[in-house]
């Protein structure tokens, strides 16, 4: 580990001090937003150029959610997978586990902890269901509800090599230190558009999963 690396301990994200606290801010109020693409949603891939949407023709339609697994250890970690590389859409890149909400899914939640199990073999039994973070849109067309969770520290995985190359932790302390939340920029069809990177030893977090964790950031520490 580099000492760029190193999470600056925060006692706020040690313990049960984190989970008090976003018990504090969260609820498990799904917006309805979610299934309504004509009611705005308050996150998304361009929250630094809001005006991108527009000049970009995007229109996120596609209901999904994903589980933001904190492991309740005394200094916590978050639980992440990185996607195979054969996959037809954000090959290789880090990810949370989930996916697309299914017509079977009674709420965004079941279809979190569904995609948790068929992805990583995640038991959902280990799983505490804390709070919904903001929708968030993506360039891709999807509407993401984020679940964030307390995690047993007993788990053990079972990867779908199919859709899963890696599961790991990165320290809640360095995710939640906003140091460590970079800038980057590139084109996107003829666009130029801000996203964050959080770069963690040789992982190399970014757009939507690094613009969702920037979104846990402000609603646990700044708002």
């Amino acid at each position: 580990m580099t000492t760029t690396d190193q999470p600056a301990i925060d006692p706020l994200t040690l313990g049960h001090a984190f989970f008090d606290r976003a018990r504090e801010k969260l609820d498990m109020a799904v917006p309805a937003a979610l299934t309504d693409p004509e009611q705005p949603a308050t996150r998304g891939d361009i929250d630094l150029d809001p005006d991108l949407w527009t000049a970009a023709g995007v229109i996120p339609a596609r209901p999904a959610a994903v589980l933001i697994g904190i492991v309740d250890r005394p200094e916590p970690g978050i639980i992440l997978t990185q996607r195979t590389t054969s996959l037809p859409s954000h090959a290789g890149q880090i990810a949370f586990p989930g996916g697309k909400i299914d017509p079977g899914d009674a709420t965004p939640l079941d279809a979190a902890l569904r995609e948790a199990e068929e992805e990583v073999g995640l038991d959902r039994g280990l799983v505490d269901p804390i709070g919904y973070l903001d929708l968030y849109c993506t360039f891709s067309g999807f509407r993401i509800l984020p679940v964030v969770s307390r995690v047993a520290p007993g788990y053990t995985l079972t990867l779908n090599q199919a859709e899963v190359e890696d599961a790991f932790e990165v320290p809640l302390a360095f995710l939640m230190d906003k140091q460590n939340h970079a800038l980057h920029s590139r084109e996107w069809k003829g666009l130029r558009r801000r996203f964050y990177v959080m770069p963690y030893q040789e992982r190399y977090i970014w757009g939507v999963t690094a613009g969702i964790l920037r979104n846990l950031y402000e609603r646990i520490y700044e708002k």
